[in-house]
């Protein structure tokens, strides 16, 4: 199943907009691509990945760039591949932890 059919945007809790589960999505379960055009400096809905041949952002275009920041987060990214780490109920917020980095500033 597509990120478009499992997931919906609206408003958060957290911050702004965020990415909800349509229906209960099981633990390891993948939920899609971060989509975009590659990033050529930092900025909102940036994704970076560090791989062997170094770093590579892409700027998000489809519903992943809403992802917010949890220290309790319930999903993570391989590569620009988004997995759940646990069990999702319907209704409940998507989030991934934006590293170490990102406690500094909160």
């Amino acid at each position: 199943m597509s990120v478009y059919k499992l997931t919906y945007v609206t408003d958060s809790g957290i911050h702004g907009k965020g990415l909800f589960a349509r229906a209960d999505i099981e633990e390891g379960a993948y939920l899609g691509e971060y989509e975009g055009p590659v990033a050529k400096r930092n900025g909102s809905h940036v994704l970076w990945v560090y791989d062997d041949d170094g770093v590579v952002g892409r700027s998000g275009r489809n519903k992943l760039r809403y992802l917010n920041h949890s220290n309790d987060s319930s999903a993570e990214f391989d590569g620009f591949e988004l997995y759940a780490t646990r069990k999702i109920k319907s209704g409940e917020e998507i989030t991934i932890n934006y590293g170490d980095d990102w406690d500094d500033i909160e």
